[in-house]
């Protein structure tokens, strides 16, 4: 007999077509297998986290996704269309963004400087946001706009990282780790700054993180990655539900 766990996971597989949909893919550094048969769908407008421990695979599976690096075999479909060898680049113009666990901030150039490049990365020259604009909807940012990013703190940097993001108004957005080094009250601020994005641009979420707390505040679904496998797919009541899957795949 099935588990809650298999039926839950097997519901979301086999939903109906969505924007991004990922069908048994392995992703490989060289020779060195790191996702194992990955299935995934992130519909329109949904909010999923992916939690795991270290070295689980999260991050692999958001490079596979954007193609920043990983060998792919499978079928990663993006609108119904199979995205191939399609690069980075194209990708992240069609809508799919990336907000690497390091952040990949430009250190030489200024918080401002900073947003002005990335508005060069649209995937539609019309819908780049002004980053005047995007300033003023991170507070935080102000008062340090003419400051050099490669002196901000760690949770200045994520800040700006995800700012710089919001610019192309992305239809995806792929947040790795963005609690990584953050204070506790930093963190409590992301929650805020997360969801706001969601909301005002419209995106979809895909958040890889291992912070419980804040991944069940920005989410309201995630699946459970384990040695390169999804092991658990449903909402977050679901997971309360089976302490089963915490205990087996998330406790250290």
């Amino acid at each position: 007999m099935q588990s809650e766990a298999t039926r839950s996971f097997a519901k979301f597989i086999w939903a109906e077509p969505a924007m991004l949909e990922l069908h048994e893919i392995n992703s490989y550094y060289q020779d060195s297998l790191i996702l194992r048969a990955v299935s995934l769908r992130v519909p329109a407008n949904v909010r999923i986290a992916l939690v795991g421990r270290n070295g689980a695979g999260k991050t692999t599976l958001l490079k596979s996704i954007i193609n920043a690096g990983p060998r792919v075999e499978g079928r990663i479909m993006w609108d119904g269309a199979e995205l191939g060898k399609t690069p980075t680049h194209q990708r992240a113009r069609q809508g799919l963004c990336l907000v690497p666990e390091d952040r990949r901030i430009l250190g030489h150039l200024t918080v401002f400087e900073n947003l002005r490049m990335a508005a060069t990365g649209a995937r539609l020259r019309a819908d780049v946001i002004d980053p005047e604009t995007i300033l003023h909807q991170f507070p935080p940012l102000v008062p340090i706009r003419n400051r050099k990013a490669g002196v901000l703190s760690g949770g200045q940097q994520q800040i700006l990282a995800i700012a710089r993001a919001c610019l192309s108004r992305p239809r995806l957005l792929l947040l790795d780790e963005p609690t990584e080094g953050l204070a506790p009250v930093i963190v409590e601020a992301l929650v805020n700054d997360v969801l706001n994005i969601c909301k005002t641009t419209g995106c979809s979420l895909l958040l890889c993180e291992q912070n419980l707390w804040f991944s069940r505040r920005c989410t309201t679904e995630l699946r459970v990655i384990d040695s390169g496998s999804i092991v658990f797919a449903g909402t977050w009541a679901e997971f309360d539900r089976s302490p089963d899957i915490q205990k087996k795949h998330l406790t250290i």
